[in-house]
């Protein structure tokens, strides 16, 4: 996101009268630049020049070596010499006593100190304080503590040293003014059709659309000589186009000779770069920074002594290799696009990935003279994946995959080669390279003078259209009325390369008129049913587990085999047959979920990790089957055939809503009379009994086994109609202690769709009794693999209609029941609609349920 100091916009564009960082960002929003950020005056109050007089360097008791300082900061600053606030070593002079603990300053040396009343970056106040035996009043700072810059192995600031290199100053002056501090500062957000704007040229340029002050376009300033020949040979070979276009339409090779690499960049120029986010490094580089920033065309710098004639603009060849300037080596890509130079033969080496990043062994040093200054204009596609395919990010990559300006080049290279002959010392070579191949010119639009009007619904003159689309830069010319109405002929401005069809330069005549001006309408909403019943469903669902006491969450669909492993899925699972991305956000999570536990488990294990005791987290999300290797492309040449679209769509992975919730740890905390109670999977299995019964069915279960789940502990979940449509129940322990969950967590996944598709479209109601209920509890003796549900629904038989409740509320297995055995125990309700019951026809109910649960499970009354 650029950072436009208001000093350097104000000098391609009259700024308003008073105009503060405010102002400015108020009035690019108008144009549909985004504020980002506003960054004021950075350092208030006394920041100044002092004079080290005497240091004294004390090792204290931890180890650590500080630095006793006496320093002069003027006469309107420094202490009596009569009272000094402390002790101070050498002549007693008027000063201020400061502790440092940096260690590259000698007596004598111009520093920068923030008095007592200072306020540096991050709100860091400046006051006197007692540290290492003394009143330190007042510090002595570093780059990084001004907000100049990350600071540098020296540490401290020396006035004629490093960053501060040619600054003459005496103690008592005002360092704010003098490294710019009081510099206010804009940072935008640049849509990526608008790469123009990542320059200021670019932004000044809309500025002035903004406000109508006066822009002057600093490009038509440098006024280019003529070559007197050719400079280093250049030559354009790209034998595959991207979609029909030359990796490089434009390349300018200038030659500068004799430059000082040592020589120090201007401080204004160092100002200005830090001011915009980029740390100064050498003046070549800083030279190349300046130009883009200013003018918006990436620059790249070689040493020409390192180059061999000609160079040439290719496609890398298949296995082949470069050293990159981050000290990487990087196997290319056949569609990569390089700079090769001859040496080992024409066009042999590559030596810049071409408007990416560039080669380490054609680098600038410290024994560099000549300087080759690049500029070119390189294909944004072909820029764009190559930066993906490598991972580079880069200033230059940023704004040449956006699209510069292809007229920019000479511009560009003739102003960095001046730059480094005025501060450099070198000596500019008259002879330079341009070479060309392609198109790169914009193509005329036809718009209809009342399209505009059509597309935005705003009644614009003829005089709106055609000044809005001359202020950016077109060249309008009058066309024929063909009885339909006028059809203008618009050229666009070669910066403008986003504008290619009539709804783009609508947009530049909505932008400048202003977006206040498009009337707002409230569409009527049409007749209709409101949500369906899945959206109703999903909503009740997500209602009633929330109830319950759980917490919605939503997570990322993307996942990895370690998580598989996690879940114990055996090798030949389906769920790991997983859809995989083949450009994922991240690199360890390419594959699309199959089961919502797979990323909601990792939720809850970030939730524990924070601190939480607890966790119940659900989530209700897509899960993908995968159905085809890849998902065929069809050309964008033409609509694809109903036989390529059938194609796709059978490829295309399958998506099921799921439920899934993940529950552990205590559900309340101890308290004087009462344990903690923990989440556990009867929980588990009730929370799945309440999503059935929000979508308005029930759910039949069975004891069975999951591979994630606990072995015993968990039940198989089926509609009343025998479809499978989950799992739940305590967890394995393995998983448990793979995702670094409470013991006996419980957990549970429904496919959610099932369920409801599963429920009557009509829940009949249930009448109401208006008898009295009759209640009796039954324990039952039956085999230990006895599933309590079978149990349950032989009571229901045998009980009738009568039956409004059958609740299991026990089991016990023990020294009361023969081995191989256990007791469940039930709690009945029983109410008939039409009468009360009597007691010999509880005691007939009674018998019928003993006899209909011994009949279908061998289950024996309990004594």
């Amino acid at each position: 996101m650029p950072r436009i100091p208001l000093s350097w916009l104000g000098e391609h564009v009259e700024l308003a009268d008073g105009a503060n960082a405010e102002a400015v960002a108020a009035s690019l929003v108008s144009v549909g630049l985004e504020e980002e950020g506003i960054f004021g005056a950075q350092v208030t109050g006394p920041l100044v020049v002092g004079r080290v007089l005497n240091l004294v360097k004390e090792t204290h008791k931890n180890g650590k070596t500080v630095n006793w300082c006496r320093v002069d900061v003027g006469p309107e600053h420094n202490d009596d010499k009569d009272n000094p606030k402390d002790p101070q070593p050498g002549d007693e002079v008027p000063s201020r006593g400061i502790i440092c603990g940096a260690h590259n300053f000698v007596e004598g040396d111009l520093v920068v100190v923030s008095l007592p009343g200072t306020v540096l970056p991050g709100n860091f106040e400046i006051a006197a304080r007692k540290t290492y035996g003394h009143v330190s009043d007042g510090m002595i700072c570093s780059t990084e503590e001004l907000g100049l810059g990350e600071d540098t192995e020296d540490g401290i600031i020396v006035l004629g040293k490093g960053i501060a290199e040619g600054i003459e100053a005496k103690p008592g002056d005002d360092a704010i003014a003098l490294f710019g501090l009081d510099e206010e500062v804009v940072e935008i957000n640049v849509t990526p059709d608008r790469g123009y704007c990542f320059s200021m040229r670019g932004v000044a340029r809309e500025y002035s659309h903004a406000t109508g002050r006066a822009f002057t376009d600093p490009a038509l300033a440098i006024e280019v000589p003529e070559a007197t020949g050719g400079g280093f040979e250049v030559l354009l070979e790209d034998d595959a186009p991207i979609r029909g276009n030359v990796g490089a339409t434009s390349y300018v090779a200038q030659c500068v000779r004799g430059v000082d690499t040592s020589a120090p960049s201007p401080r204004w120029m160092q100002q200005r770069l830090t001011l915009a986010g980029m740390r100064p490094i050498s003046l070549i580089v800083d030279v190349g920074n300046y130009v883009m920033l200013d003018l918006g065309q990436p620059l790249h710098m070689f040493d020409a002594a390192k180059l061999t004639a000609p160079i040439v603009v290719r496609r890398a060849k298949e296995g082949e290799k470069l050293a990159t300037l981050d000290d990487k080596t990087r196997k290319l890509h056949v569609e990569d696009l390089v700079v090769a130079d001859s040496t080992g033969g024409h066009g042999a080496r590559a030596v810049a990935l071409a408007g990416v990043m560039g080669g380490s062994e054609t680098e600038v040093d410290e024994n560099t003279a000549d300087v080759v200054i690049e500029a070119a204009h390189f294909d944004p596609t072909t820029q764009a994946r190559t930066a993906r395919r490598h991972k580079l990010v880069s200033e230059a990559g940023k704004r040449g995959e956006r699209g510069v300006d292809p007229e920019l080049v000479e511009v560009a290279a003739y102003r960095a080669a001046q730059l480094l002959v005025e501060y450099g010392g070198g000596t500019l070579d008259s002879a330079r390279t341009h070479a060309r191949a392609g198109e790169s010119a914009p193509v005329e639009i036809a718009l209809p003078l009342d399209y505009a009007e059509r597309v935005v619904g705003v009644d614009y003159t003829r005089d709106q259209v055609v000044g809005s689309l001359e202020k950016i830069g077109c060249t309008v010319t009058a066309g024929k009325d063909d009885g339909e109405g006028e059809t203008l002929a618009v050229l666009p401005p070669t910066w403008r390369g986003d504008l290619r069809i009539p709804e783009d330069l609508v947009e530049e005549i909505a932008r400048l008129e202003g977006y206040d001006a498009i009337p707002s309408r409230l569409p009527s909403a049409p007749g209709g049913r409101g949500l369906t019943r899945a959206q109703r469903s999903r909503r009740a669902v997500a209602n009633a587990l929330a109830e319950a006491g759980a917490t919605e969450v939503v997570s990322f669909p993307f996942t990895n085999e370690k998580t598989f492993s996690k879940l114990r899925l055996p090798e030949d699972s389906p769920l790991r047959e997983a859809v995989r991305l083949l450009n994922p956000l991240a690199d360890d999570e390419p594959l699309m979920r199959t089961a919502v536990l797979e990323t909601l488990l990792p939720v809850a294990q970030r939730n524990l990790a924070r601190g939480e005791d607890a966790v119940a987290v659900f989530e209700l999300g897509l899960v993908f089957e995968k159905r085809g290797e890849r998902v065929p492309v069809p050309s964008a040449a033409s609509r694809p055939s109903d036989a390529e679209l059938e194609e796709i769509a059978t490829s295309l992975a399958k998506q099921d809503r799921h439920v899934a919730l993940v529950a552990g740890g205590p559900i309340t905390p101890t308290g004087p009379l009462t344990e903690a109670r923990a989440w556990d999977w009867a929980d588990a299995i009730s929370f799945a009994r309440r999503v059935a019964a929000a979508a308005g069915t029930e759910l039949a279960l069975e004891q069975g086994e999951s591979s994630a789940f606990h072995p015993g502990r968990t039940a198989i979940l089926s509609t009343v109609e025998g479809l499978r449509v989950g799992v739940a129940g305590e967890l394995h322990p393995a998983v448990i202690k793979a995702f670094g969950l409470p013991k006996h967590a419980a957990a549970f996944e429904l496919n959610l769709e099932a369920v409801i598709d599963s429920a009557p479209d009509v829940v009949p109601s249930e009448p109401i009794s208006t008898f009295p209920i009759a209640k009796e509890d039954f324990a039952f003796v039956v085999d230990e693999g006895t599933p309590a549900e079978a149990v349950r629904a032989a009571l229901i038989v045998g009980i009738g209609d009568v039956a409004e409740e059958v609740r299991l509320f026990d089991e016990y297995r023990g020294d009361q029941v023969a081995e191989g055995k256990k007791s469940l125990a039930f709690a009945v309700r029983l109410r008939p609609q039409d009468k009360t019951l009597k007691g010999a026809e509880i005691d007939e109910i009674r018998a019928r349920a003993i006899k209909a649960v011994a009949s279908a499970v061998g289950g024996e009354l309990r004594a």
